[in-house]
């Protein structure tokens, strides 16, 4: 993907590739160390240790072997989904989460740009998961390198063909489709939550086919959070969770998205993937609006 993106970038960047990059990655190999330390077994031992006492549903149930490889993965999916959605809906998982979207641009080194924090509680709901769930080790293994795969596919600065991007976003989550989630505007970050598996979005509402100003036109952020030394700094994505006061917390509703600039820009702009002009496909209704300040 970081290849990909050399040889045909999607947008130009913001800011230094380099200087951010390294401290991305920076941030990555010190969750790495940390999550190594603290879960030397991780999800895939856990399966293992969960089969070995006879723990979980499909440890109970005389399933297909098949079968139960499917499901899990698309269950476990799921609820990397679902708690995707709730760091954005609670305010003190918002802090955390924010230092993934407060990143300056978006290229294949922010979709593993993750407090530490974040991916501790985020491992101990993936270990839970597989205790209640029980699913064979293949599947916890195969989950896991989809997630990861896609997450730096679907985080990737890169452009597919319009009419691919089309099919492909009802089998996986592309990089348009994703980036739409990365923007400052908060409607459009309340949108495409999903990391692999797209179907989550559509089925609950909050799928967004396109940002209001296009690919190259939207910001990529938070409103507020501009400065690379406090945002694609090391220490200052360390310290970010705790600088600042969340002020605003909403429930969506209907009428939030309903300013006429909005909508007449919507009608030109956002639906480049089959939707009828002037059809809304505004995202989160009943789903919580993130925190973003």
């Amino acid at each position: 993907m970081a290849r990909w993106e050399i040889l045909a970038p999607r947008r130009p960047l913001a800011v230094g590739k380099t200087v951010r990059g390294v401290n991305n990655l920076g941030l990555v190999a010190l969750n790495t160390l940390l999550l190594r330390l603290l879960f030397p077994a991780a999800a895939v031992g856990m399966a293992t240790f969960a089969a070995r006492q006879g723990w979980g549903l499909f440890n109970y149930l005389d399933t297909p072997y098949l079968l139960a490889v499917v499901v899990s993965v698309v269950a476990m999916d799921f609820v990397i989904w679902l708690q995707h959605v709730m760091v954005h809906a609670v305010p003190a998982l918002w802090r955390l989460h924010r230092v993934h979207h407060a990143d300056l641009d978006y290229d294949v080194t922010t979709g593993a740009r993750f407090h530490p924090i974040e991916m501790i509680l985020s491992m101990i709901i993936k270990l839970a998961t597989v205790a209640l769930l029980g699913p064979p080790v293949l599947a916890v293994l195969i989950f896991e390198v989809l997630l990861n795969g896609t997450a730096m596919f679907n985080h990737g600065n890169v452009r597919l063909p319009l009419p691919l991007d089309c099919v492909l976003r009802w089998l996986v989550v592309t990089p348009d489709m994703h980036r739409v989630h990365h923007s400052v505007e908060d409607d459009e970050a309340n949108s495409n939550f999903g990391f692999n598996l797209p179907w989550w979005d559509r089925l609950f509402g909050t799928y967004r086919d396109q940002p209001r100003r296009g690919h190259d036109g939207m910001t990529i952020g938070i409103h507020g959070y501009r400065d690379p030394k406090q945002v694609d700094r090391l220490p200052g994505m360390l310290a970010l969770p705790f600088r600042g006061r969340v002020t605003g917390y909403a429930i969506n509703r209907r009428e939030w998205s309903a300013p006429k600039e909005r909508e007449a820009t919507d009608a030109g702009q956002a639906h480049a993937c089959g939707a009828a002009p002037g059809h809304r496909r505004h995202p989160g209704r009943g789903v919580p609006r993130p925190v973003r300040s």
